[in-house]
């Protein structure tokens, strides 16, 4: 058994509709040690789990009929892992700059109470917000998204802010990348393969968890057909 963790991508997004609670309870059923989910906040203050930008007619985002974030990691049951990605970049409408999205976010977090706390993993692009949430919420993980190649530097200056993960995009990830942020004691969690063969490549190289669109070919191109890693996010002390 490979003991990386697999995390499926917007749920089990091949079987099921992304971000969709049925998405995030199948992903359960198959055995997946987690789940990453987008968040963002509609004009009218909603949580909604949604990767697109929303619409800024409440009308047109109703139409949607989007999951709410509170319906969602109830669909995500109390095994599994969750990594709750807020969307909340300076490109995108609605762009929140004073960070008032994040305290909703983390009070529905800690509204399910102290002993899930180590199930949760706040991450983002938007480095600024990642910095609100360690400010408001020290005790909840953060883990920083980048789609570009980052150096030693970065890496350090991450560490020191108190993140424990890095999440670049799978094409970035080699031995060197892996290394650096273990030598920070930062886990590394990719995304997004679906390839059996470079899931286990991405494995034998260290990395500590991917996301996929498919847990259960991930599941079994490991090995893992059964059993949970680790309820408990690499590099997170409670």
């Amino acid at each position: 058994m490979v003991d990386m963790l697999v995390l499926a991508h917007r749920g089990a997004s091949v079987d099921a509709p992304e971000n969709t609670p049925e998405a995030f309870a199948l992903a359960d059923r198959m055995g997946a040690d987690g789940v990453e989910l987008d968040v963002r906040r509609s004009v009218d203050g909603r949580l909604l789990v949604a990767h697109d930008p929303l619409p800024d007619s409440l009308a047109d985002v109703d139409a949607l009929g989007l999951a709410s974030f509170a319906d969602v990691l109830d669909a995500c049951g109390d095994r599994m892992l969750v990594n709750v990605e807020i969307k909340n970049s300076k490109s995108d409408p609605g762009y929140d700059a004073t960070m008032s999205m994040v305290a909703p976010i983390i009070d529905e977090l800690r509204r399910r109470g102290p002993h899930a706390r180590q199930r949760w993993l706040i991450s983002s692009f938007s480095w600024s917000t990642l910095a609100a949430c360690r400010e408001l919420a020290p005790d909840i993980a953060t883990g920083c998204l980048t789609a570009a190649a980052v150096d030693e530097a970065t890496i350090e200056r991450l560490a020191a802010g108190g993140h424990v993960a890095l999440h670049p995009w799978e094409p970035q990830v080699d031995e060197a990348l892996v290394a650096l942020c273990h030598a920070n004691v930062m886990a590394i969690n990719t995304w997004t393969c679906n390839d059996p063969d470079r899931l286990v490549a991405l494995a034998e190289l260290g990395v500590d968890g991917v996301c996929t669109d498919v847990p259960d070919i991930a599941l079994s191109a490991l090995g893992r057909l059964g059993g949970q890693v680790t309820s408990t996010w690499p590099g997170h002390v409670c």
